[in-house]
């Protein structure tokens, strides 16, 4: 069966067969990849069950004499036989069939029937089963099933498994790469594990196959995590040998750091002091900094960038701050400007903004700014890493909401620098790239920062400034809208301003849910004398502005919206966030959504109003979002049951873009696995050099690359 890569002549002689091109599309090409596509779970083909002994629901295999077939045709064209155990009969129904499976199904015939078991009024059913003759000897081992697509027959795959699986096991793709006294407690050998899951004997604990925690699991876990630790550690390790500008604290009275610094209008918590003389000294080493900053919503991240900021400007370097939306690259140019601009203005230095959305002789006058230096620091959206975008001397890249941006973008900003020329002669040979702050209003769950985050340094603000309060988070059914409305106009009467966001902007038939623009229309006649804005991502640049600044001047008392004003959005006199369908949102996005609440003196509260589903009740993970909801407001325990609740694959969003998530460890269970490959990973590079790259390049291949973004 032909599993490698087909060369140009073979594809021309021979066209690839449905299955063949499903092969290739899964990614299964070499044996390697056939080799370790383990199974989903297993069928018990090594026994014989009985009728009388099996209850609805059971997968069960038996042998029976046919008593009746026939082709019938209620309520379609279906093939219908009826089968006798001994014991008890059984209907068998096929609405999909050739004439072969009447012959095989002949009156006297005994046959062996493997299916799921439907009792009924009318007895026992099984629809489409698997049907073979009597007495052919029965499997030795466990059936594997596998990950497919219906292009995919399980038989073919099977096959196809097989073949690559003796091939990758004949060869040295899993040649031991971890010493025997490395490996950790209670695992197996590589090719036995693979050998076992494979083909497992019936005897074996079905419930540690099914949990993954059978000695052959524990290894194939090991080795894929070690395989990224590995791979994380070697990225952070070529890092170091880098370049990068060195970005020299500055003790300058006159300065743009120590203006700043006098100029805030309030004192910096401990943990905002704390992250700022970590970055700080991370910018004043001439190797590049990778940090990721993370913070609660409202903790005070977009000041430490400013400060981060102007020891890049003192330091006679450009800064580049790069928000994944235009209102929250709006709202960090409005802050940023704010505190930079009287500093930066008397020594003929610029803020300057880059959006897609820009008019030409607009955004050509900000380019030449940018090429020429005069800007210091670059604000805006993707459009500051488009091909046009040339910088004198890039020193400082910050990336806020970094998960919103995919592998490429931010390699695009990083590799920003190679275009710059700083009129220095710069002689070492090792190539230089910007330091890189990248920002998190999403904290990092433990599991995680050791896992995917591991070549990071990671900087945490686990403080509130004074003066934010608590917001109190109340669930409300959608059939008390009228007394949530009678509640709003009691805060707007005080003089507060309310959020209210939806989830869609039109109408769908997939998800009956009220849109923005109804809410909107629904709230103007309910509330005639309150002004009420309407923001969703398909309105012209030009009328969200405007939409946004009514709103944060407070001459606008509610903001009906979508979830464009998730981040970055703050207006201290809002006090009522309401969140709309809030059982249709995943839990980070509501927690930043409360975020936007709660950041002034004023007593602030969140409602999240949900509908119940077609069947009366909320969905089990609806209702776990809403319950920690209501439970916690801090950011890293909401972080950790968002972990828990979709896995990290959705929790990194566009981090790991290109490389694979974690396919057989599992971060909530197997922490014990991980902090052993955490351990080994820097014995194993240090010691064992070759063993290390054979590891990575079996488990991760190229992909190891993307983890350099």
């Amino acid at each position: 069966m032909p599993v490698d890569r087909p060369t140009a002549a073979s594809a021309e002689r021979k066209p690839l067969s449905v299955p063949q091109k499903a092969l290739r599309k899964m990614g299964l090409l070499r044996p390697i990849d056939l080799a370790l596509h383990l199974p989903l779970r297993y069928e018990d083909e090594t026994r014989l069950g009985r009728l009388a002994d099996a209850r609805d629901g059971d997968l069960l295999q038996f042998e029976a004499v046919v008593q009746s077939c026939q082709v019938v045709f209620k309520p379609r064209r279906q093939l219908q036989a009826v089968v006798s155990d001994g014991t008890d009969i059984c209907t068998l129904r096929f609405f999909n069939f050739y004439p072969n499976m009447q012959k095989a199904l002949e009156v006297g015939r005994h046959v062996r029937l493997r299916g799921e078991l439907r009792g009924g009024f009318m007895g026992y059913t099984m629809m489409h089963p698997t049907v073979q003759a009597a007495g052919v000897p029965l499997a030795a081992a466990l059936t594997p099933v596998y990950p497919s697509t219906a292009e995919l027959p399980q038989a073919y795959l099977r096959k196809a498994v097989l073949g690559g699986l003796a091939r990758a096991l004949q060869s040295d793709a899993f040649a031991e790469t971890i010493a025997p006294e490395h490996l950790p407690p209670r695992t197996w050998g590589l090719r036995e594990s693979l050998q076992f899951l494979h083909h497992p004997p019936p005897d074996v604990s079905l419930g540690e196959l099914e949990d993954r925690s059978h000695p052959a699991w524990q290894r194939l876990k090991a080795e894929e995590l070690l395989a990224q630790q590995l791979s994380q550690l070697k990225a952070k390790r070529e890092r170091q040998l880098l370049n990068a500008p060195v970005l020299a604290h500055s003790v300058r009275a006159e300065g743009v750091l120590a203006q700043l610094q006098a100029r805030l209008p309030f004192a910096l918590t401990r943990a905002q002091q704390r992250v700022v003389h970590d970055i700080a000294n991370d910018l004043a080493r001439a190797v590049p900094m990778h940090r990721l900053l993370q913070g609660d919503v409202g903790s005070g991240k977009t000041v430490v960038a400013a400060l981060a900021a102007a020891q890049c400007i003192d330091a006679g370097w450009q800064c580049a701050l790069m928000a994944p939306t235009e209102i929250l690259a709006e709202q960090h140019f409005a802050k940023l400007v704010g505190w930079l601009a009287p500093v930066l203005q008397p020594l003929g230095l610029q803020v300057a903004w880059l959006t897609g959305s820009q008019k030409k002789k607009e955004r050509d006058a900000m380019l030449a700014m940018v090429a020429s230096g005069q800007a210091a620091l670059v604000i805006g959206t993707h459009a500051v890493i488009q091909d046009k975008v040339r910088f004198k001397s890039l020193g400082l890249a910050i990336i806020d909401e970094q998960h919103r941006f995919g592998v490429a973008q931010r390699l695009a900003l990083r590799q920003k620098l190679s275009d710059a020329d700083n009129g220095e002669e710069h002689t070492d040979s090792a190539p230089q790239e910007p330091h890189l702050l990248m920002m998190s209003a999403t904290p990092i769950p433990r599991t995680l920062a050791m896992s995917y985050y591991a070549d990071l340094d990671v900087s945490t603000i686990d403080e509130l400034p004074p003066g934010r309060t608590p917001v109190v988070t109340k669930l409300l059914a959608d059939t008390r809208r009228d007394e949530l409305v009678e509640r709003m106009r009691s805060q707007l009467q005080a003089g507060r301003q309310v959020y209210w966001v939806c989830p869609l902007i039109e109408e769908s038939e997939a998800l009956d849910l009220r849109n923005a623009t109804d809410t909107h229309e629904q709230l103007c006649r309910a509330l005639p004398d309150v002004m009420i804005g309407l923001l969703h991502s398909r309105m012209p640049q030009a009328e969200k502005k405007a939409v946004m600044s009514l709103f944060v001047q407070g001459q606008m008392g509610v903001l009906v919206s979508t979830t464009v004003i998730e981040v970055g959005v703050d207006v201290p006199n809002a006090s009522l966030m309401v969140i709309e369908h809030a059982e249709r949102f995943g839990l980070s996005q509501l927690h930043q959504l409360r975020g936007r609440v709660g950041r002034g003196a004023a007593a602030s509260a969140c409602v999240l109003l949900y509908a119940l589903g077609e069947h009366g009740r909320l969905s089990d993970t609806a209702r776990e979002r809403l319950r920690a909801m209501v439970e916690t407001g801090d950011g890293f325990e909401i972080a950790r049951r968002d972990l828990e609740i979709r896995g990290p694959g959705e929790f990194l969003g566009a981090r790991q873009s290109g490389a694979a998530m974690l396919r057989f460890a599992d971060l909530a269970t197997d922490i014990e696995l991980l902090k052993w490959a955490q351990q080994l990973a820097p014995v194993m590079l240090d010691q064992y050099p070759d063993r290390a790259e054979r590891h990575v390049q079996r488990w991760l291949g190229g992909k190891s690359d993307f983890l350099k973004a």
